[in-house]
């Protein structure tokens, strides 16, 4: 009994030894950098004024991307996009006045420059006529004048003159009279045309204003931007909001980023694309997970306070990001870890 209890001893002793090297061994190693995990963060802001009738986000809560979690009331909006849709409305009625109205007076001009056309070939054939009659007068005078006419006939060639010259001056007149009737209609199509172009304008404002009105209503409805978890909330429902007013924060912590840093001496052995080890205390347990080295700073920095000692405040370090998978949720937003990189091939 004695033998075998001084057999049974050292063994025990001698495995308990060996645990605490192991143990020992494996907290001697030390990481190659320490970080803090970063997640990119999106603000949702009110994109529109007015008081928030519904806002359905919490704190933690997962949300979809495109989900609908608030709505500012719309009334107000509504009432302008109705204002607006009248005037174009009112608008289009004038473009389609106008247009009807065209071509009657585009009808009434050609009318008025008919009867121009027609008046001055009357008016050829009045003065052809007179250039008879003023010969015949002139005929009649000189056979008068050596009494081969009688006063009768030269009496009545000097009428038939100036009743020609008398109907010539009257075409005239009558020509005048149409062509001012061609100027007017003509005026009046410049006034339609400018009516219309006026009415044109007004309809492509008023359409903007209710394509801007329905633009804003549009925004009234806030749509998540990302999936990922709400980290923190800055308003509820019933408040009154302005636009531009932060409403929430999200952040996508399936997969974050470790910030870390490494010195001159690293720089050689770290790229991008590089493998490497992010590890974590869990509940007493050292939980290890695989990142990917994503961005390596290109300048030169003092080592970070988070991360200094007293003996690391001239130090110069460069900043690094690893992207690690984190769909188990083992790391929180700040949470410092260890890194340890993979062999560069």
């Amino acid at each position: 009994m004695t033998t075998s209890s001084a057999i049974s001893v050292p063994r025990c002793v001698a495995f308990t030894a060996a645990a605490f090297i192991a143990v020992a061994c494996s907290r001697s190693e030390q990481p190659d950098a320490y970080g803090n995990v970063e997640a990119t963060q999106v603000t949702v802001s009110a994109e529109a004024a007015g008081r928030l009738v519904t806002f359905d986000v919490d704190e933690g809560q997962t949300l979809e991307a495109g989900a609908v979690v608030a709505r500012i009331n719309p009334s107000e909006l509504e009432l302008q996009r109705a204002q607006a849709d009248a005037q174009r409305e009112a608008s289009d009625s004038r473009i389609e006045e106008t247009m009807r109205q065209r071509p009657i007076v585009e009808a009434q001009r050609a009318a008025a420059a008919a009867q121009v056309d027609a008046a001055r070939a009357q008016l050829g054939a009045i003065a052809a006529q007179l250039t008879i009659a003023r010969r015949t007068f002139d005929r009649t005078k000189r056979l008068a004048e050596r009494s081969a006419a009688t006063t009768q006939q030269l009496d009545q060639a000097e009428r038939d003159v100036r009743v020609l010259e008398e109907q010539q001056r009257a075409q005239q007149a009558q020509i005048e009279a149409y062509e001012r009737q061609v100027a007017v209609h003509a005026n009046q199509l410049r006034a339609i045309e400018a009516q219309r172009q006026t009415a044109s304008r007004q309809a492509t404002s008023a359409k903007t204003q209710v394509e801007l009105v329905e633009d804003r209503l549009r925004k009234t409805t806030v749509a998540n931007p990302i999936a990922g978890t709400v980290l923190v909330t800055h308003a509820a429902a019933g408040e009154f909001v302005q636009a531009g007013q932060p409403l929430y924060a999200i952040a996508n912590l399936a997969v974050v980023e470790v910030r870390a840093y490494i010195d001159e001496t690293q720089l050689a052995s770290v790229h991008v694309g590089q493998q490497a080890t992010v590890t974590l205390d869990v509940e007493e347990d050292r939980q290890a997970l695989p990142g990917t080295v994503t961005w390596i700073g290109s300048e030169a920095q003092f080592t970070p306070t988070p991360v200094q000692t007293r003996d690391e405040r001239a130090d110069l370090v460069y900043a690094i990001k690893i992207r690690v998978d984190n769909s188990k949720r083992l790391l929180k937003l700040g949470m410092p870890v260890d890194v340890q990189f993979g062999q560069r091939p």
